[in-house]
């Protein structure tokens, strides 16, 4: 038996769409690994500063997230190892900003959209 017999009827045609327009398992899990990065309030809040600030050093940043300064370090060091921010050093300074190439789409249309979801879940619109 094939994966794609089934007991009920299938659609050939829109499987294979599905698979054309999917991910494949590796990428998946890349983009898994990513969105967990993002999960972090401190790490998403972090990116969100840099976007809008455009390049902070660690004391600037907690300042302007109102949390630690060990937060920020521990926030910005998995936002670097996913290559998300960069730095420059300007003597014993360093600072942050989100690197080259980074999807700024993602801050300005897509997060900000996803974070209206829930709120129009709770006021009954369920998309239907």
């Amino acid at each position: 038996m094939s994966s794609l017999d089934h007991v009920h009827p299938v659609d050939a045609e829109q499987v294979a769409a599905a698979r054309a327009g999917g991910l494949a398992a590796d990428e998946a899990g890349q983009l898994a690994e990513l969105l967990g990065i993002l999960a972090d309030p401190v790490r998403s809040r972090v990116l969100f500063a840099l976007g809008a600030a455009g390049e902070l050093c660690v004391g600037d940043l907690a300042l302007a997230l109102e949390v630690t300064e060990d937060q920020v370090s521990y926030a910005l060091k998995m936002l670097r190892l996913a290559r998300l921010v960069s730095f420059r050093k300007d003597g014993r300074m360093v600072f942050y900003r989100l690197s080259d190439g980074f999807p700024h789409q993602l801050l300005e249309h897509c997060l900000p959209q996803l974070l209206s979801l829930p709120r129009r879940s709770q006021a009954g619109d369920d998309g239907a």
